[in-house]
């Protein structure tokens, strides 16, 4: 089985207009399909390193003296970079969201088409899982996540009802958690729905939205003059905070400007429009039809 299939593989790596002799870092190694064509454009100086939090991931780890894989997630970057003596890199790459092989593996609990124990770790060290979300988080906590991560318009009445059915049944697996909010989908968007509500309940497991801010204003300061960021997202929450980061500098409001008039931003997006998968590619991996890509260069 193939761990995963990167998505927009050629033009992420035309994005990173990666020099030979640089330092470069894939934000989520995965199956190592981005990591591998790094490498391949890089010298015996060049050095490539590669962050995965999944131990999954170990098991793709490259043969190469030019490549390390830090298991951590990647908020921790800059942190241990310093640990390898690296203080600023030519280019960084993010391919957000969840592999193939985790919402493959039955056991991982990230998708509706199997019924297993809800779990949707990333780490698999950490001690939160979906199900500890499902059976302790309060009525508030469950609308927030269902609301701000999921985008569900019946987030108050959804989290009532789980309230309400936790109290005399667990909910311990995928299949009960789907046939408990089947009801509050719309006819003929069941699976839609669903998705949100896995989508929403994964976001918090995993605080995946902190995460990708911290990285990403940690990219301001690793990223040398003339170095470029690329970004892979799949849902709209992510692609959000890309788009706004690259954009003012900020995750919300306006950019700051000088006494000029000029703002003070410190990356500038080398594509105008975000960057969509062809049809043949959608056609060829499915899961690449929510993909966009942005690409930005510090200045």
């Amino acid at each position: 089985m193939i761990y995963h299939t990167p998505v927009l593989l050629n033009t992420c790596i035309e994005g990173l207009n990666i020099n030979a002799n640089g330092i470069y870092v894939d934000c989520t190694f995965g199956g190592g399909g981005h990591s591998k064509a790094i490498l391949e454009k890089l010298s015996p100086e060049g050095r490539l390193f590669s962050f995965d939090q999944d131990e999954a991931a170990a098991k793709n780890a490259l043969e190469d003296e030019r490549f390390t894989l830090i298991q951590q997630n990647f908020k921790f970057l800059k942190n241990y970079l310093k640990l390898y003596k690296i203080s600023k890199v030519d280019g960084i790459l993010m391919d957000l969201g969840v592999s193939s092989h985790q919402f493959d593996e039955a056991d991982r609990g990230f998708s509706i088409r199997f019924d297993h124990e809800l779990d949707m770790r990333m780490n698999q060290l950490q001690t939160l899982t979906a199900k500890k979300v499902i059976a302790e988080w309060t009525e508030e906590q469950l609308r927030f996540i269902f609301k701000t991560f999921g985008e569900i318009d019946v987030a108050g009445k959804l989290a009532r009802h789980l309230i309400n059915v936790r109290s005399d049944n667990k909910i311990e697996t995928t299949g009960k958690l789907l046939q408990i909010i089947q009801p509050f989908s719309r006819k003929g968007q069941e699976h839609q729905f669903a998705a949100q509500v896995f989508q929403a309940i994964r976001i918090a497991v995993n605080d995946e939205l902190e995460s990708l801010k911290s990285v990403l204003m940690q990219c301001e300061e690793l990223i040398s003059t003339g170095g470029r960021l690329v970004v892979l997202s799949y849902h709209s929450l992510e692609d959000r905070l890309v788009k706004n980061y690259i954009r003012s500098g900020k995750f919300e409001g306006e950019a700051e400007k000088n006494l000029f008039g000029v703002s003070n931003t410190p990356f500038e997006g080398v594509n105008r429009k975000p960057i969509r998968p062809s049809e043949e590619e959608i056609f060829k991996n499915n899961r690449a039809r929510s993909a966009v890509l942005r690409i930005a260069q510090r200045k």
